[in-house]
């Protein structure tokens, strides 16, 4: 299979959480969202079984910092993409900035 990039722009959400300080995501929707769906979908049918969590494996980029992840499907539709708090130092993120996100799907 070849690999599928998706190009999406999503604001950058925080997840306060204990522990671990707080944790930067971007909710995926719409056409980016289905095309992850569907390539979710196919990589079941080749493997015969789900990856953990529905989970799909993806190369992430914001600005220059790539780095590897994987997306999370929300029980509400969507999925979720954690982005790493050195991602957010590195590229100027705060809550609510809007960020552009390529993702190679895997």
């Amino acid at each position: 299979m070849d690999a599928t990039t998706i190009l999406f722009t999503a604001p950058l959400q925080v997840w306060a959480t204990e522990g671990y300080g707080d944790m930067g995501y971007v909710v995926i929707g719409g056409d980016a969202a289905e095309t992850i769906s569907a390539h979710e979908l196919e990589r079941r049918l080749e493997l015969g079984r789900r990856r953990g969590f529905g989970s799909v494996k993806v190369a992430a980029q914001v600005g220059a910092s790539r780095w590897s992840t994987s997306v999370f499907p929300q029980k509400q539709g969507g999925w979720f993409l954690p982005v790493k708090k050195a991602i957010c130092r590195a590229e100027g993120l705060e809550r609510g900035a809007s960020v552009e996100v390529a993702l190679e799907l895997l």
